[in-house]
């Protein structure tokens, strides 16, 4: 099974090794479980946050569809990266300011038909902002969701928002994995819904490093961590997998940076060309 039930085994099966070392065999073993993530769908092929997004991120393997959400002026939570629209649409201002009629009459599309022309397509022209519940709708309660909660702080409620449209839609919790940098939101979640698996965002700007505090209070509430992937080498990674804990570096687009953090036992990443990962996947032994 693709997943989270496949990381978990894998994670459980790292907590033995008590050396710390991963052996080749278990390297292997290991390849086989690692989870491709769609950051904001197959974004590097087309437009990041719209449905054609999230369906190429399909077409192309992704085991998860990752969604960043804002919230409308008039409290609907839509997919998007930035607290503003101005780098992924034809308008200027705050999510915060805009209703969800306004921000339903923005081109969403054709910036990146201007940016990337390598990828470009006259069918992204005018692709709209799509809501968490058109998302839903769209692909199913059987499909894996790897959620973001952007600058909750300046949305209030929308914690609830969230978790009142995955118990309308009968998202699976199985498999549903809710992340932020917010450790205030996270708790929000877990006070509001025990169940769901939570992951801590963490953006480091120099080398990184997991003491063990870190990695005991991230186990108070979370199952796993997202770090940026530059600032990470061997140790930081086998510590933390061999802790119990999950590790999903984010955004990782290039082969020889994929196999480098398999080698060193991730148990995902984030990457906009998850064909790549993919491929990779396949190929090792």
């Amino acid at each position: 099974m693709k997943g989270i039930m496949r990381t978990m085994a894998l994670s459980a099966a790292l907590i033995g090794m008590g050396s710390g070392v991963v052996t080749q065999a278990e390297a292997a073993d290991h390849k086989t479980k690692v989870i491709d993530v769609a950051h904001r769908g197959g974004s590097g092929y087309a437009p990041e946050h719209t449905i054609t997004s999230y369906s190429m991120g399909e077409k192309l393997h992704g085991d998860y569809i990752e969604i960043d959400l804002q919230m409308t002026k008039d409290g609907k939570l839509i997919a998007m990266h930035d607290e503003t629209v101005d780098r992924t649409t034809d308008g200027t201002g705050r999510v915060k300011d805009f209703t969800l009629e306004q921000i339903k009459q923005l081109d969403a599309g054709s910036w990146f038909n201007e940016k990337y022309p390598q990828y470009a397509n006259v069918d992204f022209a005018g692709l709209k902002v799509p809501t968490l519940e058109e998302i839903f709708k769209r692909f199913g309660k059987g499909r894996n969701y790897y959620i973001e909660t952007k600058a909750p702080d300046i949305y209030p409620g929308m914690e609830e928002e969230l978790l009142r449209l995955v118990n309308k839609y009968h998202i699976n919790k199985d498999t549903l994995l809710v992340q932020s940098f917010s450790m205030e939101s996270l708790l929000r979640v877990k006070e509001l819904d025990p169940s769901i698996k939570l992951v801590q965002l963490l953006s480091y700007k120099k080398a990184a490093v997991a003491t063990d505090a870190d990695i005991a209070a991230w186990k108070e509430y979370a199952i796993g961590i997202g770090p940026n992937f530059t600032y990470l080498d061997q140790n930081y990674v086998q510590k933390v997998v061999n802790s119990g804990l999950q590790l999903h570096p984010y955004t990782v687009n290039e082969t020889a940076d994929m196999q480098r953090l398999i080698d060193w036992g991730v148990t995902g990443m984030f990457t906009n060309f998850p064909d790549r990962l993919h491929r990779l996947l396949k190929q090792l032994p």
